[in-house]
């Protein structure tokens, strides 16, 4: 007799509604894990009406101002019941937290963590992963990328893998007919990081030169709704300027008006080249597989993804006159690049998968 599955703790703190790509991040996995008993602990304001029909429990949970308090707490109460423990969004502070909270050798196919990034490199924190490594052999780390992974491995973390960004939206929600093009599109989450102020400045120089494409622009804020006061600054820029083929966006999109907004759009992503050198964007990936090609910056992991698949352009620095001369280029021969686009979304879909972990989820 086969011994049923040991229940599946998904940790998101941040999740709390539908903007951002933790809900589809969640969802994805809990989708290639059919049948596993999930437990979702989210923001304590979640509304997560993209769960609807899916087996899982969900815990409202995480306050802003408590979550690293929160974490320890909650990792003490699971790492003493049977269960395993997903944190889908990762951070250094997880690392930590597990090993307080365990007090002891965490048992093997216990705890997973996906680093999406890893941030501020220095020797302290890489000797800080080393001690880890060795208190916490059973650890299973997973990065997006192999030079997330890379890091952990060379600390002498022995359970690493690539677990390389699933898409967050499914190919059936975008349509299989070529679409002529019709947009820019900025979408996502209004960051510094995401190059949201080069998008304005973008902006407003064709309102300078009097050009006329229309542009899509979502300026709705992080996770929970706020902006960096750059980005804020930016958001204000971006009202003033007077552009009659502009079109915002303020407010966080369903999954199905977000997925519309791809077909038929070259997809702006200038973001800083220190932030996304190694971190792969999940609205690149949305973008791919709704053959929506990309206009990015070089040095960039989706300055990769492009070159590869001839999906789009590449500019050296992000200003406005780089991106809108590379925009010119893809609209010049918007088919191929959309064709192009669509065919490496689906190989990206066929390389991508939760299956690696799901497996040892399983028991497998």
């Amino acid at each position: 007799m086969t011994n049923p599955p040991l229940p599946v703790h998904i940790v998101e703190p941040t999740l709390e509604g539908i903007s951002g790509h933790a809900l589809n991040l969640v969802k994805s996995l809990c989708v290639a894990g059919e049948g596993l008993p999930f437990h979702l602990w989210v923001g304590h304001r979640a509304h997560l009406p993209g769960f609807a029909g899916i087996p899982g429990e969900i815990h409202p949970h995480f306050r802003r101002r408590l979550r690293k308090l929160q974490a320890y707490l909650l990792y003490r109460r699971l790492l003493r019941r049977p269960g395993r423990i997903v944190v889908t969004t990762a951070g250094t502070l997880d690392l930590y937290a597990l090993d307080w909270a365990a007090g002891k050798t965490i048992p093997p196919r216990t705890a997973f963590l996906y680093f999406h990034q890893v941030r501020r490199l220095g020797t302290r924190k890489l000797e800080s992963f080393r001690r880890l490594a060795t208190k916490q052999p059973n650890l299973m780390v997973m990065g997006t990328t192999p030079t997330i992974e890379q890091i952990f491995r060379d600390c002498g973390f022995a359970h690493t893998v690539t677990l390389s960004l699933p898409p967050g939206i499914d190919a059936e929600a975008f349509p299989a007919a070529p679409t002529p093009f019709r947009r820019l599109l900025y979408a996502g989450a209004a960051r510094a990081d995401k190059g949201f102020g080069a998008v304005v400045n973008l902006v407003s120089h064709l309102a300078a030169i009097g050009a006329n494409v229309p542009v899509a622009v979502q300026t709705s804020g992080d996770h929970y709704g706020r902006y960096d006061p750059a980005t804020r600054a930016h958001v204000e820029r971006l009202k003033r300027v007077t552009y009659p083929s502009l079109s915002t966006l303020p407010d966080p999109l369903m999954p199905r008006e977000y997925a519309a907004l791809f077909p038929g759009s070259i997809s702006l992503q200038p973001y800083q080249r220190a932030e996304y050198a190694s971190k792969m964007s999940a609205i690149a990936l949305d973008s791919l597989s709704a053959g929506c090609p990309v206009v990015t910056v070089a040095g960039t992991s989706m300055a990769a993804l492009v070159a590869r698949f001839d999906a789009g352009a590449v500019v050296d620095e992000p200003t406005p006159e780089a991106l809108w001369n590379a925009c010119q280029s893809v609209i010049a021969e918007y088919p191929r690049y959309q064709e192009n686009a669509r065919r490496g979304g689906a190989q990206i879909r066929r390389e991508n998968s939760w299956a690696p972990l799901v497996s040892v989820l399983r028991g497998d």
